[in-house]
């Protein structure tokens, strides 16, 4: 088998297997080659005679980050994919879930068990965080260090291969979220190899990536590699981009731009839909504009103003970021822009954030009322169900999924679950986990909390975030699942693509909202009193309640909607 591996400063690269060392020989840019028919067994290289260390590209790490690096036969995998054909992001509704807390196994077979429910619940688009290979068993997996290989206590790269192709035999397009702005510190043996990392700037998590600097080409050449693995090698439709604002590129063209070159002439080639979206503060149209107008030509980014602004409103809590939102308003406004930060003052940042999104299309922007970070980056992982009550789950729910945006879920908010999604890990290296342990108490110690904060590396605080399904049988959970599929179901029957931006009126004094988009009428009385809230002019009839589930004629002038009630009405035709 011939191996190859990146080392351009090295003087001697040489691959160790349980039966001996072979030197490879030195080739063009930097790549040293070799044949050996002993690789099958585990193999790494060795640098200058140096530890052996498993190879950057591993495609499997069943011992770990550490232990040896794996063959993986591409054919096994890419054998199962078809010409599944996903619904356009228009017509998506995405479900965010991590593999390891989704079912009490954690794992691909018992995730491909509970696809009847997403199916049921009308997802299109599934969307795994992280699956690179992290340290320990498990994780949020943002410390994820071999890229290339899948984490071997969710199941082997076959599974994976399985459950995509399950997933598209169900009519459900797959996503993975993909960390290109740094990797985790244990495991990490990139910078032994090459020039990798830079310290000309610095990311939240670590080192960042060298995108611009010296030898930077094949660097890139590594990370578009990965991107382009996962949609070709296992059949993914997308790619979540996490954190791009930390992807720090300053030559003519971004590396963001290269890669969503890269991946559209791969979708071209395979005849596939294949998406990129970014998950971004920065709130900056260019990310979605394409290369012609000055952007990176990716398909959406994630907008988190509307999740600011809802938290804030409905939870009342007002620290960090949630500072910057005023309420009501500022949902009206994330309803009609979609972004509410549009070149003003931000207090929280003490500078103007934001542009306008001038030429961004609604599906071009990822909405959620909740996701991975926003719970589990809380002290105590608690969900919106655990901070606000029935009525108001029901006013965010439909204000999400009837918002003319692509509305993201995340695991079990469908039925308002009660299990929290806290921040875990494994860090096999104590010194690294007693730091990160000290940390987490840390970071919360002025927060008035009111307890321990459950410690990272305890295996208590990932058993706790596992998903109880149980709870499906309780009437308060059933009634809100309903409520979910109601909604999901009355979006998919609007038209894909809606002309113009929603209509929004609201009375922050009286506490009432509405909004019409593609022929439906969203009423929302936020009051703990009665109120008769006017309509648009025309006719409607009403298809969901959050009261009663009643369904009939609407009036033509005003609405009596009830305390804490959502009301969502049709055009009449």
């Amino acid at each position: 088998m011939i191996l190859s591996v990146w080392a351009p400063s090295a003087k001697s690269v040489e691959l160790v297997t349980p039966a001996g060392r072979v030197a490879l020989a030195a080739g063009e840019k930097g790549y040293w080659r070799g044949e050996s028919a002993q690789v099958h067994g585990g193999y790494k290289y060795s640098i200058d005679g140096g530890e052996p260390l498993p190879d950057p590209r591993t495609r499997w790490q069943p011992q770990g980050v550490h232990g040896p690096s794996h063959v993986l036969e591409v054919g096994r995998l890419d054998k199962r994919i078809g010409h599944f054909r996903p619904k356009p992001l228009c017509a998506a509704i995405i479900y965010e879930l991590h593999v390891g807390t989704f079912t009490p196994a954690g794992t691909y077979a018992a995730a491909r068990e509970r696809l009847d429910h997403l199916v049921g619940l009308g997802i299109t688009h599934v969307e795994l965080m992280p699956l690179a290979t992290f340290p320990g068993r498990h994780g949020w997996g943002y410390d994820g260090v071999d890229l290339y290989a899948p984490h071997p206590a969710y199941g082997t790269p076959e599974e994976l291969a399985d459950f995509v192709a399950t997933c598209h035999e169900r009519g459900l397009a797959v996503l993975v979220d993909v960390v290109y702005n740094h990797l985790g510190p244990d495991g990490n043996y990139l910078g032994a190899y090459g020039p990798y990392f830079t310290d000309r700037v610095k990311t939240p998590w670590g080192q960042a990536v060298n995108y611009d600097g010296a030898q930077s080409d094949e660097v890139r050449r590594f990370f578009i590699d990965n991107a382009l693995m996962w949609l070709g090698d296992y059949g993914f439709d997308g790619l979540r981009l996490d954190a791009v604002h930390a992807i720090f590129s300053f030559e003519a063209v971004h590396v963001l731009e290269d890669l969503a070159a890269a991946v559209h002439e791969l979708a071209l080639e395979r005849g596939r839909e294949l998406l990129l979206i970014a998950e971004s503060d920065l709130n900056d149209p260019r990310l979605v504009l394409s290369a012609a107008r000055g952007g990176f030509a990716l398909d959406a980014h994630w907008a988190d103003d509307f999740h600011h602004a809802l938290h804030r409103y409905f939870t009342g809590e007002s620290e960090g970021y949630y500072a910057d939102y005023a309420g009501l308003p500022d949902i009206a406004t994330a309803l009609a822009q979609g972004y509410v930060y549009r070149g003003q003052y931000s207090a929280f940042r003490q500078r103007r954030h934001g542009r306008a999104p001038r030429g961004v299309t609604p599906d071009q922007l990822v909405v959620c009322s909740q996701n991975h970070d926003q719970i589990g980056n809380r002290a105590r992982g608690e969900r919106l169900s655990m901070l606000v009550d029935v009525p108001k789950l029901k006013a965010i729910a439909a204000l999400t999924l009837l918002s003319p945006f692509v509305p993201l879920l995340f695991q079990g908010e469908e039925w308002g679950a009660r299990t929290p999604f806290l921040y875990f890990t494994d860090h096999q290296d104590r010194e690294l986990g007693r730091l990160v342990s000290e940390g987490r108490a840390r970071e919360f110690q002025s927060f008035r909390w009111g307890g321990e904060i459950p410690d990272p590396q305890a295996a208590a605080t990932f058993e706790r975030s596992k998903l109880d399904w149980s709870e499906l049988r309780e009437p308060r959970h059933a009634q809100l699942l309903d409520w979910y599929r109601a909604l999901i179901a009355l979006r998919k029957s609007r038209a894909e693509r809606a002309p113009g931006k929603p209509k929004v009126r609201f009375d922050a004094k009286a506490e009432w909202l509405r909004f019409e988009y593609a022929g439906v009428l969203a009423v929302f009385n936020f009051a703990d009193v009665p109120r008769g809230i006017p309509l648009p002019v025309g006719e409607w009839d009403v298809v969901l309640d959050s009261e009663a589930g009643e369904r009939g004629r609407g009036g033509t002038m005003e609405a009596e909607i009830p305390a804490g009630g959502t009301r969502i009405f049709r055009r009449r035709v």
